[in-house]
């Protein structure tokens, strides 16, 4: 569901009648200061195991084929094709035989029967196709022994470390989906039973969130307690980690599930419609499923799994780059800087970061010493005072923004995101959140030190309600539609943006 499918929200402060909602109870308090660990993805965990299956395959047929084959017959092309063909092979025979699934990588010792129904399998093909191509007599039967044996003892080695470590991670909690239920009640309680009495569930409920204090909305809903309402929980999710949010009502309640989902659609989560009690049913691909509880899809978090990956490698090889080819510049930058006023080079300032957590953000100082604005109650205007010669020159070719690139390495920005703002910066004398409904959304991912808003032409001083409303509208647009090559394609555009579209950078 898009978002503005369901309007917009104004963030933390998005509750009924603009009102800011009451601070969090005792409990609420509690389970959001437990220590969690960061989340590992379990689609990420399949597809490195597949990888490394793949390799490790490969590698033990190419070492069998080195010591034995290699002294006698020398390296015949016809095995590397087979030993490829082979790695391939595995990775279909374990997915046939279901030993990707969590449940599968944790019980490894309860299932290694599966393995081994799998690389019989695979030796079996191989023998078939070998026989009717009449190629039986061109391979070394003591090599396929070999890569037969010791790649059966190497993947199960590998497996049993594997699960090791897949059963601890379980323990910290660290492959759990931590949910949220919206919405109290006897919905709740029918489907807390039904996540219970599902075998593969991965989810862990922290609480209820519901608006309502009557008697259809008690305390404790099948032992977990309600920890607030609504507009509570928007801040509870910005204190703890929170995965997945289960709106527990029925389909007929539109206005009400709406009337939700204005408020919750600014948070880095998924957001899913409980479906298991709906008397209308669509097909089973129109859901999705936890265990075997079925849920519609409203939201999905953005840029998570192998997306998340390719987004940090992306981050931290090309700003390592990066940030090598602009040292010369920096040095040049600094220096210049001490040469026309006093004070140090570096401005560190408090910005929004990703689900509105406070990061420190660094920049090169483009003001006098004693006229800096930390928490930009001023916005910089047109021939600013403030504002040094040389920083007039580094603001207007955001070489400013430069120190940057070691926030990206710290893991505090990105080099391809909304842009960080500071706490009290204003559109027409009003805070950005006040002025954009839904302004919040934008940090549903990591910011960054380029944008599609800034490349676009929608950067600098922001005047009026319009300019931050394009800024808001092009960062809700990149992140609905993010990739590696849009990333890329921005990065590229940065220096041409520079160079072309100057107005409004003081």
């Amino acid at each position: 569901m898009e978002a503005d499918a369901i309007g917009t929200a104004n963030g933390s402060r998005a509750t009924a009648g603009n009102r800011a909602p009451k601070p969090l109870g005792a409990e609420a308090i509690r389970v959001a200061e437990e220590r969690v660990d960061p989340a590992i993805s379990t689609i990420v965990i399949t597809g490195v195991a597949r990888v490394v299956e793949f390799l490790l395959v490969a590698a033990v047929g190419f070492a069998a084929q080195f010591l034995y084959v290699y002294p006698q017959e020398g390296m015949p092309a016809l095995y590397p094709l087979a030993i490829l063909l082979g790695a391939g092979l595995s990775i279909m025979a374990f997915q046939a035989v279901d030993i990707y699934t969590p449940q599968a990588l944790r019980t490894f010792l309860r299932q290694n029967s599966r393995l081994l129904v799998g690389w019989v399998g695979v030796f079996a093909v191989l023998a078939l196709i070998a026989f009717f191509l009449k190629l039986g007599d061109s391979f070394s039967r003591v090599w396929l022994g070999l890569w037969f044996a010791v790649g059966f003892v190497s993947l199960a080695l590998f497996r049993v470390g594997l699960a090791l470590l897949v059963r601890h991670w379980t323990r910290s909690g660290r492959l759990e989906r931590r949910a949220v239920i919206v919405g109290g009640g006897e919905p709740a309680a029918k489907l807390i039973e039904a996540l219970n009495a599902s075998p593969d569930s991965d989810i862990r409920i922290c609480g209820i969130f519901d608006d309502r204090g009557d008697d259809r909305s008690p305390a404790v809903v099948r032992g977990y307690p309600k920890l607030g309402t609504v507009g509570q929980l928007v801040e509870f999710a910005r204190r703890t980690r929170i995965d997945l949010l289960i709106v527990a009502l029925p389909i007929s309640a539109e206005k009400r599930v709406l009337q939700m989902l204005r408020t919750l659609w600014v948070l880095p989560v998924d957001i899913r419609l409980s479906a298991h009690t709906n008397q209308l049913r669509f097909r089973p691909r129109s859901y999705s499923y936890i265990g075997n509880v079925p849920f519609i899809d409203v939201f999905d978090k953005p840029i998570a799994d192998w997306d998340y990956v390719l987004k940090w490698l992306f981050d931290r090889v090309i700003g390592t780059i990066l940030l090598i080819l602009a040292l010369p510049v920096m040095a040049l930058v600094a220096l210049a800087i001490k040469l026309d006023s006093s004070g140090p080079a570096l401005f560190r300032q408090k910005r929004y970061g990703f689900n509105n957590e406070l990061i420190e953000v660094f920049k090169f100082r483009s003001m006098y010493a004693e006229k800096c604005d930390p928490t930009a109650i001023k916005l910089v205007t047109k021939s600013d005072p403030r504002v040094t010669r040389v920083g007039r020159f580094i603001r207007k070719t955001s070489l400013d923004e430069l120190p940057q690139l070691f926030n990206v390495l710290r893991g505090e920005l990105s080099l391809v995101g909304p842009r960080p703002h500071a706490l009290h910066a204003k559109a027409a004398d009003k805070l950005y959140d006040t002025v954009v409904d839904g302004y919040f959304a934008r940090h549903r991912v990591k910011p960054g030190i380029t944008g599609w808003a800034q490349v676009n032409g929608w950067r600098g001083e922001t005047d009026t309600s319009e300019k931050i409303q394009q800024r808001v509208k092009f960062d809700l647009d990149y992140i609905e539609n993010w990739s590696v090559l849009f990333d890329l394609y921005i990065l590229l555009l940065t220096p041409y943006s520079l160079l072309t579209k100057k107005e409004g950078a003081y």
